[in-house]
């Protein structure tokens, strides 16, 4: 392993327990009334995630200037919201699975009825713990909230699920895919970069280049998922692999093919990275992310 690579597989570690200690800090306790659902919300959230997106907060928040401390507040909450996202999608109404982050998924543990209250809950915790983020001169606290309220809604999140859903054994076309993984991926992972940089006060300038940034880096996220669905197996990825195509729903491997998909990811993943110059040097781990998860295999 190169020095760069090492000194970048540190900065993940050492984010990822950052963002583990504040979670732990925001969350109920477990012993707090009634303990069921608070077990079933920590449960979920320290399943093990990679922590992508309170990172990717975090380092847009240092490639504008600012520090982690500042931005973890929304680093934190998204990371809440994208929790409580994962819930309801392995739900038996939705997508039916088993297992998540290698382990059965919060359904499997404690009942189909606790673990839609359980992402009731992490989208409720979510909001509670962003607004625990200052004000700036450019960006005043309702400007948070709408930010991810808008994100997390019918017109980004819960809209491609209802897409994605509608879309099952249907022969969809690649404009059509585009826009259901803008919705379901690209739009959080854009909001978890642009509130990074709003909790520091960026200028619209910095905040339109994460932006453009981000929904690139989105849109090759997924489709890397997509490719990793049918060429990975379940212990690697941690959760069922071939789940797609048992339900007939439309990928980017499945349209284009897997090659084509892997140039497609790769070329968004070039955009992505182009959109960051006004950042110069500051923006090194935000191109390491981007290289990252276009090389990851889980």
């Amino acid at each position: 392993m190169s020095s760069a690579s090492a000194d970048f597989t540190k900065y993940l570690t050492t984010m990822a327990g950052r963002v583990d200690k504040a979670l732990h800090r925001f969350l109920p306790a477990e012993k707090i009334a009634p303990q069921t659902i608070h077990k079933a919300m920590r449960y979920s959230v320290f399943a093990g995630g990679k922590r992508l997106r309170p990172i990717l907060c975090i380092a847009a928040a240092e490639a504008c200037g600012g520090d982690a401390e500042r931005a973890m507040p929304a680093a934190c909450a998204v990371e809440v919201l994208h929790t409580y996202s994962l819930v309801h999608d392995d739900l038996p109404c939705m997508d039916d699975d088993d297992l998540r982050r290698g382990r059965p998924t919060c359904h499997k543990v404690f009942g189909d009825g606790m673990a839609v209250l359980c992402g009731d809950a992490l989208l409720t915790e979510a909001f509670y713990i962003l607004a625990e983020t200052q004000a700036t001169p450019r960006y005043r606290s309702d400007v948070f909230i709408k930010e991810l309220a808008l994100t997390s809604g019918s017109r980004h999140l819960i809209g491609g699920q209802v897409m994605d859903l509608e879309g099952e054994g249907k022969s969809l076309n690649k404009a059509q895919l585009v826009l259901i993984h803008k919705a379901k991926t690209a739009a959080l992972l854009t909001t978890s970069l642009r509130l990074g940089a709003m909790a520091v006060n960026a200028t619209p300038a910095k905040l339109a280049a994460l932006t453009t940034f981000g929904q690139a880096l989105g849109l090759a996220f997924q489709i890397i998922d997509d490719i990793l669905d049918v060429t990975q197996s379940t212990e690697v990825l941690g959760k069922t692999a071939g789940k797609d195509a048992n339900v007939d729903k439309a990928t980017y491997p499945a349209i284009v093919g897997l090659e084509k998909s892997r140039k497609e990811a790769a070329a968004l993943t070039k955009k992505a990275m182009d959109a960051l110059t006004v950042f110069g040097k500051k923006a090194g781990h935000l191109h390491q992310l981007a290289d990252f998860l276009l090389a990851r295999n889980y």
